[in-house]
């Protein structure tokens, strides 16, 4: 599944959901230029991810030192704004992995349907992966869906925002760099983003969202699902096969 072009269109949404955990959005804003180079952004998670998924051992060790090294230098003392953070802390590589398996589920069932239980419980497994390719202990990774499902209600439920994460937010949102054409894509982008949030994440970055959005965000599920499934593999693979070519 994580080879599906198409759970990039939930890219956006995994991030602003890490933003909203206030040690990631702090350590972000003040440590990462991703906002205005956002390709590299993009490439440097889709490698990782398709190196530890789809590579070789030593490909995902590579991966792995790469991010690493991305990482040593975020961290950050508690102030009075904001909390501690380094991105070595196995619960903030939690919440990272949890964004990213329950945006690309998220995605997968809008466009395929909901997976039946054995796969969906293998599958679940699985994506641990994600975390614990770096400093997250597996017994971190929540044992089973039902429990996956509490811990994910009880953290997006204690997210919250301010001005610093937001400004973050609007920077991903709205480029002002970048290639012409990523940013003439950015609206339909900006869109489903959006569209794919939970309703409280969106209130927290003052995402407005109206019944009308919601009728088009539900006409371009349906387009996608009369579309995409029926692209050749070569396609929908494309982008894993890519990032992988262009790793090696």
């Amino acid at each position: 599944m994580a080879g599906e072009a198409v759970l990039i269109a939930a890219g956006g949404r995994s991030i602003l959901l890490q933003i909203a955990d206030p040690a990631i959005g702090h350590g972000i804003a003040h440590h990462s230029d991703f906002a205005s180079r956002p390709l590299d952004r993009l490439r440097g998670t889709l490698t990782y991810v398709y190196a530890v998924v789809f590579g070789t051992p030593e490909e995902a060790a590579r991966a792995r030192r790469r991010v690493d090294h991305a990482h040593a230098p975020v961290s950050g003392l508690a102030t009075e704004a904001r909390p501690a953070y380094t991105a070595f802390t196995p619960e903030l590589q939690l919440w990272v992995a949890a964004t990213l398996y329950d945006s690309a589920m998220t995605m997968r069932e809008l466009v395929y349907g909901p997976l039946d239980g054995a796969t969906a419980d293998a599958l679940y497994r699985e994506y641990a992966v994600l975390g614990t390719a770096l400093q997250m202990p597996a017994e971190l990774w929540p044992p089973n869906r039902a429990a996956f499902a509490a811990y994910w209600d009880r953290r997006v439920g204690e997210l919250q925002t301010d001005a610093a994460t937001r400004a973050v937010a609007r920077q991903l949102l709205h480029p002002r760099t970048g290639p012409l054409w990523l940013r003439l894509m950015m609206p339909l982008g900006r869109f489903v983003t959006v569209g794919l949030l939970p309703c409280s994440v969106r209130e927290l970055f003052d995402l407005p969202w109206t019944v009308g959005a919601q009728r088009r965000f539900d006409r371009l599920i349906r387009l996608t699902i009369r579309v995409y499934p029926r692209l050749p593999r070569r396609l929908r693979h494309w982008p894993k096969n890519h990032y992988l070519r262009a790793m090696r």
